[in-house]
């Protein structure tokens, strides 16, 4: 068996997997803490309510353009395919690098942390959530070092219950959650620029929630029909979220309200809490710390073939792609990432952490959406287009811009932070130029 076999799952994609890949990418924890972290920002239910439906267009914005962009470059990769073909080696490595140290790794903290907060208020430990975050984080890397990788019907199950606990605390906190829509000003303030800083702010959480439908271009290559079915997966599965996302949050704003929703971390808990008990504060939280935990599993195993895909070009340390030949894992992939994720789980608190991450993947949306209007003038892959995006190129113009605003809201926000991950991802440069002269003068 080669690596690259050892990589692919043992049957091919279709449309379900790629549906169920792309909400499986973004419905991971976020949605159970992030309403609490936009009540933080902004004070309203119109501007909480508003902020999460524009980051619902925005995330269908960004599955159109990936939808055209797998028909186009329908290869293993994903992002780092279609950097490396619009633009340059460079770009595709820098991005590659990104993932490893900034984004995946980041994105794992965040949730690890979220894990961390739901534990505590399932247990009543009052044990440092950075510890509790690390030690799962490293409990897991250990044993996906050791191939404990969960099957496709494991995952699907994690997945059916993080849908379960969405499903729960929107149908019993309407029911039974008491509450109901007061009249409240659309703003707490006459608009200003502060009120359009605070929508900023408020879109970097919603931005992570959102985020994780491009994780299923990673396994492009591995679907019967990816221009087809991945496109159809994207749209469907993005659409999905949206309504589940939107949901949560109207539910929240009817039971606990814009400040209790703000004086919280763990909003679905006090949700269920005053629907049906502490009984069912805890089965919430329950279910939530589990699907997590399907979540980090399931996250550690799909960036490894990005990190296969760099090796392959040249572009990475062989080991880093390599399997082991006992466990067939990608063990120094993952111990890479874990570590990596351990550090930035106990650099700061889950916001800071959120701006640290998502200023790096918003500046490789921005670039990877970009990257079409180059495709399509060089006609990469024009002869076998099954899907364009609807409105292009105004859309995809609209979507670079809020990626932009994006990440400028992350810096504002947290600029330690965001400096931090900005120097990570630009010190990826030298090394790959470095790389490069040590492979030529070795050859």
């Amino acid at each position: 068996m080669t690596e690259s076999d050892a990589l692919k799952p043992r049957r091919q994609l279709g449309l379900f997997d790629a549906t169920m890949i792309v909400m499986g990418g973004i419905v991971g924890a976020g949605i159970f803490a992030n309403p609490s972290e936009v009540a933080h920002r902004v004070h309203t239910p119109f501007l909480i309510l508003g902020v999460w439906v524009l980051g619902g267009v925005f995330a269908m914005w960004g599955a159109f353009i990936w939808a055209e962009l797998a028909t186009r470059l329908p290869g293993t990769g994903g992002q780092y395919l279609y950097l490396r073909e619009a633009y340059h080696p460079a770009v595709a490595f820098v991005y590659g690098w990104g993932l490893l140290l900034v984004t995946q790794t980041g994105g794992m903290a965040a949730v690890a942390v979220i894990f961390a907060s739901y534990f505590r208020a399932l247990t009543g430990v009052a044990w440092n959530g950075s510890v509790i975050a690390a030690v799962v984080l490293l409990g897991l890397t250990g044993i996906n070092c050791f191939g404990a990788r969960a099957g496709s019907n494991v995952q699907s199950v994690f997945m059916l219950l993080r849908i379960a606990a969405i499903a729960g605390l929107v149908i019993l906190g309407l029911a039974l959650g008491g509450g109901s829509p007061k009249s409240e000003p659309l703003l707490a303030s006459p608009f200003s620029l502060g009120v359009l800083a605070s929508i900023g702010s408020a879109m970097v959480p919603v931005a992570f929630a959102y985020g994780g439908w491009q994780t299923a271009s990673f396994v492009a290559g591995e679907m019967r029909d990816p221009r087809r079915d991945l496109s159809r997966g994207l749209l469907m599965g993005v659409a999905g979220v949206v309504a589940l996302y939107l949901a949560v949050n109207f539910v929240c704003l009817r039971v606990l309200g814009p400040a209790g929703l703000d004086a919280t971390t763990t909003p679905a808990s006090d949700v269920m809490r005053a629907a049906i008990g502490a009984r069912g504060a805890q089965w919430i939280a329950a279910g939530i710390a589990i699907s997590t935990l399907g979540f980090l599993s399931q996250s550690m195993l799909t960036a490894p073939r990005v990190y296969y895909a760099m090796a392959r070009d040249g572009l990475f340390f062989a080991s880093v792609g390599k399997l082991s030949e006992r466990s067939r894992a990608p063990v120094i992939a993952i111990m890479l990432q874990g570590l990596a994720a351990i550090v930035i789980a106990c650099s700061g608190t889950y916001g800071q952490i959120l701006n640290f991450e998502v200023t790096v993947d918003f500046i490789f949306f921005a670039m990877t959406a970009a990257s079409l209007f180059i495709l399509r003038r060089r006609q990469i892959g024009s002869d076998t287009v099954t899907f364009r995006v609807p409105g292009h190129p105004f859309t995809t113009i609209l979507f670079v811009l809020a990626c932009v605003g994006i990440v400028g809201s992350a810096i504002v926000a947290s600029p330690l932070n965001s400096a931090i991950a900005l120097g990570i991802m630009l010190a990826a440069l030298p090394v790959y130029y470095y790389w490069r002269t040590f492979r030529r003068a070795h050859r």
